[in-house]
């Protein structure tokens, strides 16, 4: 189930008996629970008919007393349970499973108990749900499982389009795709959520003042940019040929206390994935296979794939071969690090 059906079902008002929502994008969950306590709950009564449970030690007795209780002057009673813990693989050795493994035959036993009038929402952020295991199954015999993940293409766009409207100012779709590229939200182990976004939006508009339209210029003097999206903008410098463009996204993110040896790092890694996806490309692998090969996402190699023009083979192995070499004389002591890095980028641009 989608959060697109999750809304349907509020505006039909179809609310099933329990819901088990967890993924890793916390925004769209909290929006959906604010929309059902929004429909459902009286804000004057919110204390009696929304119930808010945190954490793995909450009794099942005190879940069940909240589910049993009647609505007060209300059509429906709302429980919420967050991080309870029981929905993913325990680990083999833990100690307590034996113990966990009996609360969760009989909590997937009561699902089957529920009044109509009832709600009760299980939230587990940032984790992957086990749909194999007996009480997730029950939940969704009884009612649904909702994965939010993180929004995509136009959806994303939109969103985007939405949020700097709430704060006065208007953004075209080409800036919308610049601003995208440059958050990080995509990133691979980025754990940056739609919250992030807001708070860089944020960030953007009030640098604009009393201007109403977002330029390319505010996005790069305002947001925060990630070493991954920075070592991107870097490979495009380099390819062009921009030797001072290069230094200066060098002294931001020294300046951002990126380690040297890390951007160093950071730079073979982009540079062996971009000849590797090449030499995949010319033995005929397609993309799907080569995301797999690579072990990495789908954005990401978007991204590799359009820098992978700006290179040829011999010139990719030439500058390997240039890291190497400046990676050798950093940890030798022969020159210092920053300025190791300076002579690179000085090199890879000529």
């Amino acid at each position: 189930m989608s959060i697109k059906n999750v809304m349907e079902d509020i505006k039909k008002g179809n609310l099933k008996k329990v819901y088990l929502f967890y993924g890793e994008e916390e925004f769209l969950m909290d929006y959906s629970l604010k929309v059902i306590k929004d429909k459902y709950i009286d804000s004057g009564l919110e204390s009696l008919n929304y119930i808010v449970f945190e954490g793995k030690d909450t009794p099942l007795d005190s879940i069940y007393n909240a589910c049993e209780t009647l609505p007060f002057m209300s059509q429906k009673r709302i429980v919420v349970v967050k991080d309870l813990g029981c929905f993913s693989r325990k680990k083999k050795d833990d100690g307590e499973s034996g113990r966990l493994n009996e609360d969760e035959k009989k909590l997937a036993s009561y699902f089957l108990t529920l009044e109509d009038y009832l709600c009760l929402i299980f939230i587990e952020k940032g984790v992957k749900v086990d749909r194999s295991k007996k009480i997730v199954k029950k939940i969704k015999e009884v009612g649904e499982i909702v994965e939010y993940t993180k929004l995509k293409g136009i959806e994303l766009n939109s969103w985007i389009e939405k949020i700097f409207k709430k704060y006065g100012k208007i953004i075209s779709k080409t800036n919308i795709n610049y601003f995208v590229q440059y958050s990080s939200y995509f990133d691979s182990n980025s754990n940056k959520t739609l919250y992030d976004l807001e708070n860089e939006i944020i960030k953007i508009c009030n640098y604009l003042g009393e201007k109403i339209e977002v330029q390319k210029e505010d996005i790069d003097r305002v947001m925060t940019k990630s070493l991954e999206t920075n070592i991107f903008r870097l490979l495009d410098s380099i390819a062009q040929k921009d030797v001072n463009n290069s230094l200066r996204i060098l002294n931001e993110m020294i300046i951002s206390n990126e380690p040297t040896q890390l951007i160093l790092y950071m730079i073979i890694r982009q540079l062996r994935l971009i000849l590797v996806s090449k030499l995949l490309k010319e033995k005929g692998y397609d993309n799907k296979s080569s995301i797999e090969k690579l072990k990495i996402s789908e954005y990401e190699f978007k991204k590799i794939s359009n820098q992978s023009f700006n290179f040829t083979i011999p010139k990719m192995e030439e500058a390997l071969n240039h890291c190497l070499e400046t990676d050798k004389n950093i940890k030798n002591g022969i020159v210092d690090s920053k300025l190791a890095l300076e002579m690179l980028l000085i090199s890879l641009c000529n």
